[in-house]
């Protein structure tokens, strides 16, 4: 029986604790900053808040490319002599990693490639969705588990709220005028990943202790999701009142396993401090 891999980027924010224990294989994005090029995962993401503060510009961030991708996975097949990979990337439609991983598979065999159409906590669920289906029956055709793994990247669903538009300001993904109105009535944005495209789909307005509960209200009240698992995203600097008030009202709906998942450089560079999100799979 030929052993499958399970891969991913490192903006899934899949924490590394679940990396390790089911032998998920990650490979880095880039953040650049003060000119240097930083792999996601080895700079705190405290260091970009700092950098915002200091020079009112935020890092910007960068695909893996297709040499990177190359190594990453012949190293793989190096370790797992044999083995099939199945690759679960970040959203095509919000950067060329998709891409690159392709280029760089056409010199490689036994590799499957999904393109989830999400990120973060929404692209976690799927690749967590994938590691059950491994670990229940480790001998399930590899086609047939791309198949099963395909039929579930529409029902991911993902909804975050950022903690600040000074962030999106800064990066280019709101005017200044939408920015001051917003900052003058208190509005913040809920995005989520529509056909693997962030979407503004609602705005909310008053403090992040009352948006956040909204936020997980309506979310749950607009889908139908799979009570097994839920997972909730944080950026550093929300509160843990916030925190716990979001948890309980999980646990309250019936979900059996609640998991927090900080982001990590590559999301928080777009989304800011303080930031909240929700994500699972639909029935």
């Amino acid at each position: 029986m030929r052993r499958i891999i399970l891969t991913t980027e490192s903006g899934a924010d899949l924490p590394a604790e679940l990396a390790d224990k089911h032998n998920v294989q990650v490979v880095p994005m880039h953040v650049i900053m003060d000119g240097q090029d930083y792999l996601d995962g080895t700079l705190p993401v405290k260091d970009i808040y700092n950098y915002y503060e200091r020079t009112k510009k935020i890092p910007s961030t960068t695909s893996t490319n297709s040499h990177e991708y190359l190594e990453f996975f012949k190293k793989i097949k190096s370790d797992f002599p044999d083995c099939i990979i199945i690759h679960i990337g970040y959203t095509s439609k919000a950067s060329s990693s998709f891409q690159n991983a392709i280029i760089a598979t056409e010199e490689l065999d036994d590799i499957f490639l999904i393109d989830a159409l999400n990120v973060t906590g929404g692209l976690t669920a799927i690749v967590m969705y994938a590691v059950t289906l491994l670990e229940n029956e480790p001998s399930i055709d590899p086609a047939q588990l791309v198949a099963m793994i395909e039929s579930k990247v529409p029902k991911s669903r993902l909804a975050f709220v950022p903690g600040s538009l000074e962030f999106l300001r800064a990066g280019g993904r709101v005017s200044n005028l939408a920015y001051l109105g917003g900052a003058l009535l208190k509005i913040k944005p809920r995005i989520e990943l529509i056909e693997g495209n962030l979407v503004s789909t609602k705005k909310y307005r008053g403090k992040m202790e009352v948006v956040s509960e909204k936020l997980i209200r309506d979310y749950l009240g607009e889908y139908n999701m799979d009570k097994e698992q839920l997972y909730l995203i944080y950026s550093i600097g929300l509160d843990e009142k916030i925190k716990q008030r979001m948890d309980e009202i999980a646990k309250e709906t019936g979900f059996k396993n609640v998991k927090w998942i900080q982001a990590g450089a590559m999301i928080s560079t777009h989304a800011g401090p303080g930031g909240i999100g929700i994500a699972g799979l639909e029935v």
